[in-house]
């Protein structure tokens, strides 16, 4: 089966101002952003990527052109609109600190799959565009290089989140339960029978155990041996 890494774009001067920057245009990594983002690209030169397939905006299209520029190979460059940041409508631009007086803040915390941004679309939607997606490059890019093949998707932390939550088997009410750093990792297997999360959240670890096989479908029952490397991957 194939593997997909999800990387989320490195830090924004956004993220530091607390400022929710969704769709906003010219929202571009910072200095310590682009460490970040040169940091996961060079963990992820050990591994011959086949694609690198990112969201639009600006600090994902940087985040994956520097992992595209430390590959030994020639992966395929993809921008996809279906990977994009929330629709955050008009709460794009705003401050997390007023956000969080606003009543639908309760809800996009404790019950997502109801929440609904005004001007913008749902979570639910945003869950939905972004699994498919990732879900028909994965389908694509085995079918075209073999199950051995690894890419990269990168995007944002609450896509990330969702399709994770997706690959779990958790409801996206359970979303917010998990983690995604800037210019952290994640890793998933599509297999026949269910998804493997192998790692989540990752900023550090050798990443070289990911150009062997891709292992069987079947759950190794007892835990199996697993990769020499995986335990320090997360």
């Amino acid at each position: 089966m194939a593997t997909v890494i999800l990387v989320r774009h490195g830090r924004t001067t956004a993220n530091v101002s607390g400022l929710l920057a969704g769709r906003t245009p010219g929202v571009e990594l910072d200095e310590a952003g682009t460490s970040q983002a040169i940091r996961t690209a060079q963990r992820l030169a050990v591994v011959p990527l086949v694609a690198v397939v990112s969201s639009p905006l600006e600090r994902c299209a940087q985040t994956a052109r520097h992992i595209l520029e430390a590959q030994t190979t020639t992966p395929t460059a993809i921008v996809d609109d279906a990977i994009t940041e929330c629709d955050y409508g008009d709460w794009q631009g705003q401050l997390l600190s007023l956000l969080s007086l606003e009543e639908l803040w309760a809800v996009v915390q404790t019950q997502p799959s109801a929440a609904i941004f005004p001007g913008g679309e749902s979570l639910s939607t945003m869950q939905a565009r972004s699994v498919g997606a990732i879900r028909r490059w994965d389908a694509a890019l085995e079918a075209e290089h073999g199950p051995g093949a690894v890419w990269v998707a990168v995007s944002h932390g609450d896509v990330i989140k969702s399709v994770l939550a997706d690959a779990l088997g958790m409801h996206l009410d359970l979303f917010q339960r998990i983690t995604v750093a800037p210019a952290s990792i994640s890793i998933i297997r599509y297999g026949t029978m269910r998804p493997t999360v192998i790692a989540m959240n990752a900023d550090s670890g050798d990443l070289s155990w990911l150009k062997q096989s891709a292992s069987a479908a079947d759950a190794p029952v007892g835990g199996g041996a697993g990769a020499d490397a995986i335990p320090s991957a997360g």
